[in-house]
This record gives C-alpha cells, sequence and structure tokens, in this order.
C-alpha cells in the first residue's frame, strides 16, 4: 500500500505543509473534485484530495472527509493561511506542476485504483 511520502517521491511533490507522522498516512484512493459539500459527501477515509480550490476551508473539508492528504495541481499559489492551518492540522499539503488529469494517470501508474 501507497504512503503520502511514497507518492511525494514518486509525483514529485512540493511539500507546503506536513510533518513526517504525516507522510507515513495510507492512501486508499483519489478523489478529484473542487465544490467543498460534494467533496464532504463523497470523499472517503485515507483518500488523496486532488482540488484547485486553495483556500483555507479545504482544510476543514479535508479533515471531516479524513483525506490522507491535499494535492493542489497545475503550480497553483496557496494563500498562506491554508498553508498555516494545514500545518496545525497535520493534514499534508502538497503541490505539483501536472494537471489533475495527469496526476490521476500516474498515481494509477502507482498502483492507486479508485
Amino acid at each position: 500500500m501507497n504512503t503520502v511520502g511514497d507518492l511525494i517521491k514518486e509525483l514529485e511533490l512540493e511539500v507546503m505543509a506536513g510533518d513526517q507522522e504525516a507522510m507515513d498516512k495510507a492512501v486508499t484512493g483519489v478523489y478529484i473534485g473542487d465544490l467543498l459539500s460534494w467533496v464532504m459527501s463523497r470523499i472517503e477515509t485515507g483518500n488523496i484530495w486532488v482540488t484547485i480550490q486553495t483556500h483555507v476551508n479545504v482544510v476543514a473539508v479535508a479533515l471531516l472527509g479524513e483525506a490522507s492528504c491535499i494535492i493542489i495541481p497545475e503550480g497553483a499559489e496557496i494563500e498562506q493561511d491554508t498553508i498555516v492551518k494545514a500545518e496545525e492540522e497535520g493534514i499534508p499539503l502538497l503541490r505539483s506542476k501536472l494537471s489533475a488529469y495527469e496526476l490521476a494517470v500516474r498515481m494509477e501508474a502507482c498502483g492507486i485504483k479508485k
């Protein structure tokens, strides 16, 4: 089973927030979505959440859904308040230059199937 730390290496993700303990979280799948209320009702425990949303509310949604981490695609700028909150809450906040689609393809190649 992949961990957040494994995917950081495989996908060359930039770590914006999160300690070593957070990087050891198991990854159970992937959820891609930007509408917070929709994500809250559908994300599963251990999922990676890929979203272009960068405001502080994404941290709360990730906590509620027990996401393993948040990945911001396309090198989008992340609000400083979001980085601080993710660090405080122990949620790995990661950034990628890849698009959400490219991330999904690469994660599938790493063995993440849902």
